[in-house]
């Protein structure tokens, strides 16, 4: 369970505040305006940025905890593969900046590996495989941690609709599969109602209680319907 308790973001003259709970194993899309805080949000939950407040994941209090404590996994835009290591090496790096892997860890590469379809393509570099097998890569090196927490901040925006698709059906397996409470970042909403669960809308200085995502879809508040064209 991810609890959000008084958060409170400054960044210059831009605030954002929050208040909700996000039940264990849930997928919620954070939806809304370009520059209402939808990154900003999500940064403050991973701990790489400043707030206020209190952040709670499974009950443990992280608020003032480091990123790497927080029980917390973040998968960002860009994805962060880093173009002079294998796939193996970069979903080790998960586990172990440094790269020094026991057996037992090794396996649980390949084992993260596996699960996103990329069993046979360890050996190779970024540069060697598709957009979306980095796409994939980059979602192992999160899976591999085992957090109780995922965050995606958009990581399969630079892939066309056919390939999106099949990454957010491929996250949501593996996290119903993992149990891992998943909040993801989207600018589209029929990716909102194709992989989520609930929907976070933030706009105004605040991010909003998540809602079923049918619900707020079928009768979206007028700040929504205004975002979504309607």
């Amino acid at each position: 369970m991810l609890k959000v308790d008084g958060l409170h973001i400054t960044q210059g003259a831009f605030e954002l505040s929050a208040t909700f709970e996000v039940a264990k194993g849930q997928r919620v899309a954070v939806i809304g305006p370009s520059g209402a805080g939808k990154s900003t949000l999500l940064n403050a939950l991973g701990g790489y940025i400043d707030s206020i407040g209190t952040i709670r994941v499974d009950g443990q209090d992280v608020s003032t905890a480091a990123p790497d404590q927080r029980g917390i996994a973040m998968l960002f835009q860009d994805g962060n593969l880093f173009p002079h290591l294998t796939l193996s090496q970069n979903v080790g790096l998960g586990l172990r900046p440094a790269l020094r892997l026991d057996s037992e860890e090794q396996a649980k590469v390949a084992a993260a590996l596996d699960s996103v379809g990329l069993a046979a393509f360890g050996s190779r570099k970024p540069g060697d495989v598709s957009g979306g097998q980095q796409s994939r890569a980059a979602l192992a090196r999160v899976l591999v941690q085992g957090k109780p927490l995922l965050l995606l901040d958009e990581p399969f925006a630079a892939l066309g609709p056919a390939l999106r698709g099949e990454m957010l059906d491929l996250t949501s397996t593996v996290a119903r599969e993992t149990g891992a409470t998943v909040l993801m970042i989207t600018h589209a909403p029929e990716d909102a109602e194709r992989a989520a669960d609930q929907v976070i809308f933030v706009h105004d200085g605040r991010a909003e209680a998540p809602r079923p995502v049918g619900e707020i879809m079928s009768n979206p508040p007028e700040a929504l319907r205004a975002y979504l064209g309607r």
